[in-house]
């Protein structure tokens, strides 16, 4: 019996890993390195109306390019493409993601902080800029 319940175990601990984090996490500061490199395209997924209040700078307001992703996005399917959203409990940066994937990108990464971590880290951001 014992040894069944920690086959069991075992096998819900591979099953929540698998399903943890689709795509690999990356920190404030590793971005902020990529960011200055100009080595990361940057997607954010808070919806254009959060996206024009503040995002991190140089991010492409995904709800209004989503159509055009492709058009927007780097030839080399190589390139880092970092998805974020509201924060840690945000699943929102998953549309992003996997609409990148589906393009054939294959280096796509998550910011998990979101715009919520990056602001308290006390990182700038960029409102959004008007036809006036």
């Amino acid at each position: 019996m014992k040894t069944l319940l920690a086959i069991a175990g075992c096998a819900l601990i591979a099953v929540g890993s698998a399903f943890a984090g689709e795509y690999q996490d990356i920190s404030i500061k590793e971005l902020k390195e990529k960011i200055v490199a100009k080595k990361v395209v940057l997607l954010d997924v808070n919806g254009s109306s959060s996206y024009a209040r503040g995002h991190i700078p140089g991010a492409i307001d995904f709800r209004a390019t989503s159509a055009q992703l492709a058009k927007v996005l780097p030839k080399d399917k190589s390139a880092l493409i970092v998805a974020y959203c509201g924060g840690p409990t945000c699943n929102a940066y998953r549309a992003g993601a996997k609409a990148a994937e589906a393009l054939g990108y294959t280096n796509i990464r998550h910011l998990t902080a979101g715009i919520s971590g990056w602001v308290q880290a006390g990182e700038v951001t960029e409102k959004a800029k008007t036809d006036s």
